[in-house]
């Protein structure tokens, strides 16, 4: 296996695939432009092929993570590039990732100032970043960019862990970062995309928020469990004060808020050690 794959998983987006394919192979004819047709319904599929890439179609719509999980198992390239179908990103942005490929895991385009993104969108992704910032213990500086380089190997290795839907950049860079695997941030701008999103802020925005708790237990459960574990501790301990102040008694109130604690905690404790066992088996 040798080369760059260029994976562009698309549903719906005849008005900008080709174009896309066509700047790729116009600077760099010797990738592979895989794009993985997420069962559009309208002419895609059609597009891309006449452009160049090589397509796959799924029968109907599965999602987007779906496509990024077929287009790995297909990939023919030793590296694989992740970029949107939907003219967001630039193709000459590519070569930016490529040049850190030899010296880390995983490169991922961060989007700056100057992108063309909607502000509710700026105000997750900055809440989205300082979760996952805090869970991994690294600067996260762009949860959520589809714009990324993996070698196909190591990504195919958590290919299991890739949900179906949008959500699948944020899966896989906590999933690097929480096995040791190292990630650099290049600066890109972005462009607007073309056609309507496919994302929903509200359905969306709680499905990327609980996968980030998902993978933080997953892979570091102290992490969630020891702060949840002290706030009730620490609620309890107030309550108690309050309560022996005023009417000189340990209350049940304060009780149930120590021993929930504690509770917590030690599944705290249970989780991290079979997070540990989990990793020692598949390290």
């Amino acid at each position: 296996m040798s080369g760059v794959t260029v994976l562009l998983p698309a549903f719906n987006e005849e008005e900008a695939i080709g174009d896309t394919v066509q700047q790729i192979l116009l600077l760099h004819p010797d990738f592979e432009v895989l794009v993985i047709d997420d069962g559009s319904s309208d002419g895609t599929r059609q597009a891309a092929m006449d452009a160049g890439a090589e397509v796959f179609s799924h029968p109907y719509n599965i999602g987007n993570g779906a496509a990024i999980k077929s287009g790995l198992r297909r990939a023919g390239g030793e590296w694989v590039v992740m970029m949107d179908g939907d003219g967001q990103h630039r193709p000459e942005d590519i070569a930016q990732l490529l040049a850190h490929k030899d010296d880390f895991d995983m490169v991922v385009g961060a989007r700056n100032s100057k992108s063309k993104t909607a502000l509710h969108r700026d105000i997750a992704n900055q809440l989205y970043n300082w979760l996952a910032s805090y869970v991994t213990s690294f600067p996260v500086q762009d949860l959520t960019s589809g714009f990324r380089l993996v070698r196909t190997k190591t990504a195919k290795q958590y290919i299991y862990l890739l949900p179906n839907t949008f959500s699948y950049p944020s899966t896989i860079t906590m999933a690097y970062l929480r096995s040791g695997l190292s990630v650099q941030y290049v600066p890109i701008q972005t462009l607007a995309r073309q056609g309507k999103s496919k994302i929903r802020i509200a359905r969306d925005g709680s499905r990327f928020f609980l996968i980030i708790l998902k993978i933080a237990t997953l892979f570091s459960p102290l992490r969630i469990f020891v702060p949840l574990s002290l706030l009730l501790f620490g609620m309890g301990l107030s309550f108690y004060i309050y309560t022996f102040i005023t009417a000189h008694r340990f209350t049940n109130m304060s009780a149930l808020l120590f021993s929930s604690g504690l509770m917590i905690f030690m599944l705290g404790l249970i989780s991290e050690q079979i997070s540990q066992i989990r990793s020692d088996k598949t390290g």
